[in-house]
């Protein structure tokens, strides 16, 4: 599950800490690579990442540790990002 952190219940076991980067939609279903043209980069540069993929749109999750680093790393492989 996925949720706000101030949403989790004491008792759950979760995993804190994360970050978002939505990828601008929507996306027609048409579009091939471009999760992979995000992800690839990531992964070269050794940043972890939960991926989730909705009807129109994907979403990056990454550590909060690893946020500013992720950013710097997908734009120098031209991605644009709005803050």
């Amino acid at each position: 599950m996925v949720c706000l952190e101030e949403a989790v219940p004491l008792e759950a076991r979760c995993e804190k800490g994360w970050r978002c980067l939505k990828v601008a939609g929507p996306l027609d279903f048409s579009l091939s690579g471009i999760l992979a043209s995000l992800t690839a980069p990531l992964a070269a540069s050794r940043i972890p990442l939960f991926a989730v993929s909705t009807y129109d749109t994907d979403y990056l999750l990454v550590k909060e540790l690893d946020l500013n680093s992720a950013v710097s790393v997908l734009l120098k492989a031209g991605h644009a990002l709005l803050r």
